[in-house]
């Protein structure tokens, strides 16, 4: 598929800047092309459905924020104090005495269910964070592009003005040379 664009050959441009110039055009075309696609898609869409996040992915994005914020570490961390305190101050009469063997259950317990909810979290936001990524380097590759044919436009706009003024000064020589053997005849 070549267009008038890849036609446009400049002599500043190596032959490998060249080919990627020719490998980023086709990106671009077949990124519109597909985009062409899909707004067709969608207009023909009567019901555009949203995706909604399921419970349990909503359970798994609360539970992760809660347990990923200071507040919860500042409210365990004095569960926990309030726990050992308690446990020491009551002596004989504890409900957990020293190793605190319930403690580690419930912390245990707490571990084993809260780890996997948040590793589903994580999960779905490293999806988002993929597709983010496959947006932002489309976007780069669009913009090297247009760089990339301004930087070709401004070379082959240069040249033809250094082709132009190298027109003007011959001219100017072959004028001021004629000038000048016109004086030399009179004299």
């Amino acid at each position: 598929m070549t267009t008038k664009l890849s036609s446009i050959n400049s002599p500043s441009i190596s032959p490998e800047d060249s080919r990627q110039l020719e490998l980023l055009r086709e990106h671009r075309r077949r990124h519109r092309q597909m985009e062409k696609d899909k707004t067709r898609k969608l207009a023909s869409l009567e019901n555009i459905e949203v995706p909604t996040l399921t419970t349990g992915q909503r359970i798994a994005d609360r539970v992760a924020s809660t347990i990923g914020s200071w507040r919860f570490i500042i409210f365990q961390s004095t569960g926990i104090f309030l726990w050992i305190i308690g446990n020491v101050l009551s002596g004989a009469n504890a409900w957990d005495p020293y190793p605190f063997i319930l403690l580690n259950l419930l912390l245990s317990f707490q571990a084993a269910y809260t780890a996997p909810a948040i590793m589903m979290s994580q999960n779905r936001q490293s999806e988002l964070d993929r597709r983010h990524a496959q947006n932002d380097y489309e976007i780069n590759v669009k913009a090297e592009l247009e760089i990339e044919l301004l930087h070709e436009k401004i070379d082959i706009l240069k040249e033809q003005e250094l082709l132009r003024l190298t027109d003007s000064v011959r001219d100017l020589s072959a004028q001021l040379e004629k000038i000048s053997n016109q004086l030399l005849d009179r004299r």
